[in-house]
């Protein structure tokens, strides 16, 4: 009898170490659902007139591969699996009415949303009264989906335009750097980072000496629009914020500027959630890890994917639970924490869903610095410095 229960147990530990299940035993099933749209614009490479590509995003489902590698040895010890269920929405399909199918028919619970703006508000609203649903943005900055168009059942990793410009300001406020002219271009993205910016340099006390709108255009008619030196011209400040989704007419801005100025925003100085050259932490581990599944260098993007699902792995883990109200409950708590490695632990706010997490200031090959910066402080918690805090937030479940 003995040797039999020794035999058990020697089987159970082998099986738990290889990841191989008993014969006649099943793991407890978990499905991450990642979602994206077919024919998705931002993920369209975009050329100059010479064939340069300026931008080639790559969707964030490395992210997810790698926090469900890390998440192996954990499953094993629960006697559970994570399983990663890719579906891709053709044109017309409803993303709210597409969610609900594949509840239906995959049992998934919380799905990490790649897919368009006007796809992540629909869904968002659509869904709002499921409590048994967890949507996590992983892409959008857009702060609306944190405000006036929040909903309850989306959670977002992904930092909002006001982190950003925070950090930003944060950063020029401990300089002294306290005077910005903005460059602002066409698109609707540019406005919305340039009003951000704007907003959070009220917020700090700092001075926007005027906001100027550029083109990209060869028509010499619209020279006053399309020249940087004159762009810059004709007034004193301290530094060029260049909001520039496209990033075609920022590149040329550096070094060309009517007077030597420091560039942020769009080039010059970066604000992000993640960058490939953050040394601290255990981030070159988490960088390196990501590399090897991926073959390239991790983005905020494949950051913000592996932080969703890495919040829900722990809220698992801590209240031994798969069922979505209570992971969502535990995400409020107190007690959860996420390792960000980046020196702060994360965590959610409960007025907005938004990850509360450092942002990098970094330049194309270093961090320069971290916020928020050393002096910013707030009654509860640090980070609630940087974005909408609670009386700020326009959010109302």
């Amino acid at each position: 009898m003995i040797t039999s229960r020794l035999k058990a147990v020697a089987a159970l530990s082998l099986s738990l170490a290889l990841g191989i299940p008993l014969p006649g035993h099943a793991s407890e099933e978990f499905v991450f659902a990642y979602l994206t749209r077919e024919h998705d614009p931002e993920y369209r490479p975009h050329r100059v007139y010479t064939g340069l590509t300026l931008r080639d995003r790559q969707p964030p489902i490395d992210g997810i591969k790698v926090a469900l590698q890390e998440g192996r040895v954990v499953g094993r010890a629960m006697d559970r699996t994570f399983k990663l269920l890719e579906e891709t929405l053709p044109a017309g399909a409803p993303a709210g009415r597409s969610i609900l199918r594949l509840v239906e028919g995959s049992g998934a619970r919380v799905f990490l949303l790649d897919l368009p703006l006007t796809d992540m508000v629909e869904a968002s609203q659509t869904l709002r009264e499921l409590e048994d649903l967890m949507l996590f943005n992983v892409r959008h900055r857009d702060n609306a989906l944190r405000g006036s168009g929040c909903s309850p059942v989306m959670f977002h990793t992904i930092s909002s335009d006001g982190m950003i410009a925070d950090a930003l300001t944060q950063f020029l406020r401990s300089r002294n750097w306290n005077d910005t002219l903005i460059l602002e271009g066409p698109t609707l993205a540019d406005k919305r980072v340039s009003s951000a910016f704007a907003e959070s340099a009220r917020k700090f006390g700092l001075e926007v000496v005027d906001t100027r709108s550029f083109v990209l255009s060869n028509d010499p008619r619209q020279r006053d629009r399309t020249n940087v030196a004159l762009l810059t011209s004709a007034e004193d400040y301290d530094v060029v914020f260049v909001a520039d989704s496209v990033g075609e007419f920022g590149r040329y801005v550096p070094y060309r500027t009517a007077a030597a100025r420091p560039i942020i925003g769009s080039e010059g100085l970066i604000a992000s959630i993640w960058h490939w050259t953050w040394e601290r932490h255990g981030a070159p581990q988490l960088n390196q890890r990501f590399d090897r599944i991926a073959g390239r260098r991790m983005t905020e993007e494949d950051w913000a994917a592996w932080a969703a699902v890495k919040s829900i792995m722990q809220a698992i883990v801590r209240t031994q639970s798969a069922h979505v109200e209570t992971l969502r409950g535990f995400l409020y708590s107190p007690e959860f924490t996420l390792d960000t490695y980046k020196g702060t632990p994360g965590n959610y706010r409960p007025w907005d869903n938004q990850l509360r997490q450092p942002i990098l200031l970094h330049t194309h090959n270093a961090v320069v610095a971290r916020a928020p910066i050393d002096g910013f402080l707030h009654e509860k918690n640090n980070l609630d410095t940087l974005g909408a805090d609670e009386r700020e937030s326009e959010c109302r479940f």
